[in-house]
């Protein structure tokens, strides 16, 4: 499946990116060889092949121990514009939810 240059304008203007004039037709190209390698793995015949959901169970974990690299939420906070109690307080993304 190849993607238009409509299809791209359309992906950029709903991830909000400013893609280039430049870089469009690279992007086009590239975006269309990820669809179409995607479409290949269709072609694979499963048959007998059962779906994994799971890492294997034996798969070792490390223990969770703090490495002392921490930030505490003071200091991560201190440069942002607004923040409250170590959390830092962004502006709405969406305004109105119900169309």
């Amino acid at each position: 499946m190849a993607i238009r240059r409509e299809d791209l304008e359309r992906i950029a203007e709903l991830a909000r990116l400013d893609v280039p004039e430049a870089r469009r037709e690279a992007l086009i190209r590239e975006l269309s060889e990820v669809l179409a390698f995607a479409e290949s793995l269709r072609q694979l015949d499963l048959t007998g092949c059962e779906p994994s959901v799971f890492a294997p169970a034996d798969t070792p974990l490390r223990d969770d121990e703090p490495d002392g690299r921490r930030l505490d939420p003071t200091r991560a906070t201190a440069a942002a514009p607004e923040s409250e109690s170590g959390f830092f307080l962004v502006p709405p993304i969406v305004e109105n939810v119900n169309p």
